[in-house]
């Protein structure tokens, strides 16, 4: 029997529909268009093969993961009457803060690096690190219609936030290479150690928005707590004080916590131009990747029973 072609539909946004829903439809529709195989939404299950599953489905999506990160961009400023150069605001206003409590009020050892270079270098990567979580654990119990007429992995929801931070991030880098040129930091080739770095940052900031938005699904007290648990986190890492203030006894625990080795190492090849710690750097992506299967396993074990909770 031969199969009729099917018809090209129309992805203007329907009456009542939102632009999410429309790019969600569209995915869908050109899903149904090419040659894939049935999705079989089975009961929850945790287990390794869950993840390798769920990558391929993910890969087949991603042109949905892709058109809702624009998205995010698109309506991230919309209506705003500075725009785009709140990405840029945010940590100048954080760094003016901290360099007149940290100058004025009291002092922070920096190695002589001057401390607004000192504290932007850490802020940027916070601030993607926790702004991507913090909009990410919202967003699937912000979009139930998506969850109940549709599938699609519904990771890509929060995953789309992180693809959304990542570009405030980089305009904030334009930022620091601007105060970098001003106190004439010279740029080494260890520069670059900042990509993997960057990586394993992004995986470890992956792992806590999938773990907690899935949960958030069934306890929404998640949502009510991120503030506070990110607030309390960013005094817990060397954003606004060095490695070297914590007591030498005490660093190998501390350490334990990737973000601190990620933010320490990231000051490091940027502004003292030397080699991040491999050890730490190790440890970290180790905790970090390993903590993202055990996050993504979990999601996906959770996904089958979204649509029914939400």
């Amino acid at each position: 029997m031969t199969e009729r072609p099917e018809v090209a539909a129309s992805f203007i946004a329907r009456p009542g529909e939102t632009p999410a829903s429309a790019a969600v439809r569209q995915s869908a529709t050109t899903a149904r268009s090419q040659v894939r195989p049935v999705k079989v939404i089975r009961p929850p299950a945790f287990s390794v093969g869950t993840i390798f599953s769920g990558l391929q489905t993910l890969t087949r999506f991603s042109d949905l993961l892709w058109i809702l990160s624009l998205f995010r961009l698109k309506v991230r400023y919309k209506q705003s009457a500075l725009g785009w150069a709140w990405a840029a605001l945010q940590p100048l206003a954080l760094m003016t803060i901290y360099t007149i409590v940290f100058t004025r009020v009291t002092t922070v050892a920096t190695g002589g690096i001057p401390y607004p270079l000192f504290v932007l270098c850490a802020l940027l990567p916070w601030i993607f690190f926790s702004s991507s979580i913090l909009n990410a654990v919202h967003g699937l119990v912000l979009y139930p219609n998506l969850l109940t007429k549709m599938y699609f992995p519904r990771e890509i929801i929060p995953l789309s936030y992180l693809a959304a931070g990542f570009a405030d991030f980089l305009i904030g880098c334009v930022i620091l290479a601007g105060f970098m040129a001003h106190y004439r930091v010279s740029l080494t080739w260890n520069l670059l150690y900042a990509i993997p770095i960057v990586i394993v940052l992004a995986s470890f900031a992956a792992a806590i928005a999938l773990l907690f938005s899935a949960i958030h699904v069934r306890f929404r007290d998640i949502g009510l707590a991120m503030p506070l648990l990110l607030q309390v986190w960013m005094f817990t890492i060397p954003v606004v004080y060095s490695l070297q203030s914590v007591p030498v006894r005490f660093r190998k625990l501390y350490l334990l916590d990737p973000i601190a080795g990620l933010i320490e190492n990231f000051r490091t090849v940027l502004l003292r131009g030397r080699r991040p710690d491999a050890t730490g750097l190790a440890l970290s992506a180790a905790i970090a990747f390993a903590c993202l299967a055990i996050a993504y396993a979990y999601f996906k074990s959770s996904e089958a029973t979204m649509a029914d909770i939400i």
